[in-house]
């Protein structure tokens, strides 16, 4: 259970994409919708919400003029890093074998 709960936390269509392009460093919205060609504003927005939710990405609003926000990984986030390069690993070594 504790497993299919941390599954749920990481997937969804641009999830992976949008902790991937954080790896570098804090993002604006408008900079992450730019890295990801083909996301929608409101699919970017709910699944940095859900990622948020889930303690994954940290989210730092400015009181400045105009508002800044920006996207950050979490330290959960970056422990994540490591996983996605053995499944990174595993992917190219079966990619013959995997469908679609």
């Amino acid at each position: 259970m504790r497993f299919q709960r941390a599954i749920r936390a990481i997937t969804g269509k641009w999830k992976i994409e949008i902790v991937c392009s954080l790896v570098a460093g804090p993002m604006r919205f408008g900079e992450l919708r730019r890295a990801l060609p083909g996301i929608t504003q409101h699919m970017l927005t709910e699944q940095l919400r859900d990622l948020e939710r889930n303690g994954i990405v940290i989210r730092t609003a400015y009181a400045e003029i105009p508002p800044r926000v920006e996207y950050a990984l979490s330290q959960a986030g970056i422990d994540l890093m490591p996983t996605f390069a053995t499944l990174r690993d595993w992917a190219l070594r079966y990619e013959n074998q995997l469908a679609g």
